[in-house]
Formats: structure tokens, sequence, C-alpha cells
């Protein structure tokens, strides 16, 4: 699950999408937390210019990784369709840098790295914002030479970042892309988010956040899983593929006690997708992200969301997924009647839901294109 650190390698790699680590020091958090030492995990694509002025940040979604394109490896990227040799964001003519938020398992500080007693952090791990994610983001940028970005763009969690680039560090933004991803946490989905929770420090092997020398809480982690992934695709997408089909020669009527009766091929779908995140996934990392998720509001502590764009001179792309029930399109279109230039809303035209943004990206990419990287 949780990538351990190696020694620290600097400068950077000339083989693209492998990953690499820098420590940034020592971090202050919004909430008065404290990290000494931070590391973050991070790849890159492409090559700097002289004067820096090609370099793309991409932000990750909540379960996401640094690995935003194949590179120089085997391992498929997870926006492939968008970034690398020829594509929209083409590794040819930028240098793309992908960081693990900070919190996260693939690189970064987080509940499972070593604290400065070589013991996981665990539960002693400090509330991170979305914020703070920035804030050590730009450090990283300090340390590649990069003093303001070509682009700022991301999905979902990562759309909340790049909204939170462009407003906390305004004069290192020239343009910003927020994707499937709104201005700040619903009350609905912080309530989704609070179901999630729940699920994971319910496990009896949560122990309060310290597993490490035991089982983790997978059995809690899997359900979450399963409760974003209804979000993340819409009923249509889910009544088309399944509807009340029985999975393979299961039955669902098939025994008198609920506990041993058959599935219904959603069941098993959603039981695949919980299987596949516990084998890869930190459950602490999972709370820290989604707490840092629901606590985003771009305009907290700065007056009205008009107010708080108001101070960003960054261009702005925004899209949707026209039928995501997560982040509903309306609130990417209010997002942008708020920024201080006139912005237009890009739909996804895909049926899936939220995560069209991944699985549809196409559907911007000639946009995109034509927009920030022509």
């Amino acid at each position: 699950m949780a990538i351990r650190h190696p020694a620290l390698q600097h400068p950077v790699t000339d083989r693209d999408g492998v990953l690499q680590f820098a420590s940034i020091g020592g971090l202050d958090l919004e909430t008065g937390g404290y990290l000494p030492d931070v590391v973050l995990g991070y790849e890159t694509w492409g090559r700097l210019d002289a004067d820096a002025g090609n370099a793309v940040f991409i932000a990750h979604a909540l379960t996401g990784s640094t690995h935003v394109a194949r590179g120089d490896t085997d391992e498929p990227g997870w926006w492939d369709d968008l970034v690398g040799p020829g594509k929209t964001v083409d590794t040819n003519r930028f240098y793309v840098v992908a960081a693990n938020m900070l919190g996260g398992c693939y690189g970064s500080t987080g509940p499972s790295s070593p604290d400065p007693q070589g013991l996981p952090w665990g539960s002693r791990f400090p509330f991170v914002t979305v914020r703070d994610s920035v804030r050590a983001e730009a450090r990283l940028a300090d340390l590649l030479g990069i003093r303001a970005w070509h682009t700022v763009l991301g999905g979902s969690l990562g759309g909340a970042r790049a909204l939170e680039w462009a407003v906390t560090e305004p004069g290192r933004v020239k343009r910003c892309a927020v994707i499937a991803a709104t201005a700040a946490s619903t009350a609905e989905q912080i309530a989704f988010a609070q179901a999630q929770l729940a699920a994971i420090r319910l496990d009896p092997a949560f122990n309060g956040g310290d597993y490490y020398n035991g089982a983790p809480p997978l059995a809690g982690l899997g359900l979450a899983r399963r409760i974003a992934h209804i979000t993340y695709r819409s009923e249509p997408e889910l009544e088309y593929r399944f509807g009340r089909s029985p999975q393979g020669t299961e039955d669902p009527f098939g025994a008198a006690f609920p506990a041993q009766r058959g599935r219904y091929a959603v069941e098993s779908y959603l039981d695949h997708q919980a299987e596949k995140l516990v084998d890869r996934f930190d459950a602490n990392t999972y709370l820290v992200l989604t707490e840092a998720l629901a606590g985003h509001d771009v305009a907290r502590g700065r007056g009205s969301l008009r107010e708080a764009l108001r101070g960003t001179g960054a261009e702005f792309f925004i899209a949707a997924v026209e039928s995501d029930r997560l982040y509903f399109p309306q609130q990417s279109a209010d997002l942008a009647a708020a920024l201080p230039r006139g912005t237009s809303v890009h739909l996804i035209r895909a049926p899936i839901g939220h995560d069209g943004f991944l699985t549809n990206a196409q559907e911007i990419a000639g946009p995109l294109r034509a927009a920030f990287f022509a």
C-alpha cells in the first residue's frame, strides 16, 4: 500500500514517469499541526525550458497517484488520453509535474510514513487541508526552479487543488483548469464523505488509526470505496450495465438466509472495486484526503466567492461531466460565473457520471488544447 521513502533523489531523473522524492523541510499546517522533514513524492515528464516557462502541474484525484502518464515505464497512466508526446499536454513541449498530495501514500509524507522516531504517524498524523498541500507543492516548485506554472490542472480533488493553487499563489499560476470540481464541498458531498469515514473508523481493525503493526482495516476501507463508487457512477449507467441481473450463476434467491444468498451483478461490481482499492491504498490516507476534500472551500476566510477569486490573474478552463451526481454541472457553472473574467463551462458528454473526467477525457482534449496548449 504505502510507499516507503528511499534515499532522497535530486536532481530529477531523465526518465519520464518515474517516482522521485523531494524533501521540503518542516511545515506548519493551517489548523495548528506541524510536520517535520516533509517529503513529497512526484513524477515528471518532458524537459524544463531555460526560462522555466513550460511547466505544467497536474493534481490527482482522491485515490489517484502521481502516475499521470506512462512515460518511460510499462505502467499505463490515469490520464494517458491527455498527457504524453503529441497529446493535449504535449510532453515534447511541456514539462509536466505531478505530486502526491500531502498526507498521501504514494511517496509523500502521510500517516503511514515514519515520524522522527521511526514509527508510523498513524493516529498522530495532523489534519491537512487543500491549502496545506498547495503550500507544500509550492516548495517543490521552488526546488525544481519553477517560478510560475504555465498551467495547473486537475479533476475532482485535483480540481480543488488546482483552484486553490490559483487563489493561494496567484502570481504563480498563469492558467488553471478545474475539471469535475467545485468551489466548495456541499452539505451532501460532506455527508457522503462522513459515511465513508465512519465505515473505516468503525472497522474493529482500525484501532484508532494505529494498525500498522497488525491487520489493516480492509473491510472498512472496502466499504468506504463502495459508498464512494456509487457516487462516481450514474444511476442510468448502473441500470444499463447491471439492472437486476444475478452475478454469473449466483442466485440472489437461492438460500433461506440473507448471508448465504447469491449476489446481484451490481453487488459483485462494487465488491470488485473495493478489492482493487484495498490492495493499493492506505486507510488512514483515505481519511486524511477525504477530510481535506470535505473541508474544501476556496472562499473560506476570504469573503464571498467573487471576492476570493478577484485576486487571481489566471485564465480559467472549467469543465463538468454532464451526468455527474456528485459534483453537479450547475456547481461548475456557479464557479465560472464568479470568476472575474467571463468563462464558459465545457461539458464532458459521458453517461457514466463523475468518473467521466477520467474515462472520457477526450471530450475536453480539443477545447483544452485550444484554450491553453495551442
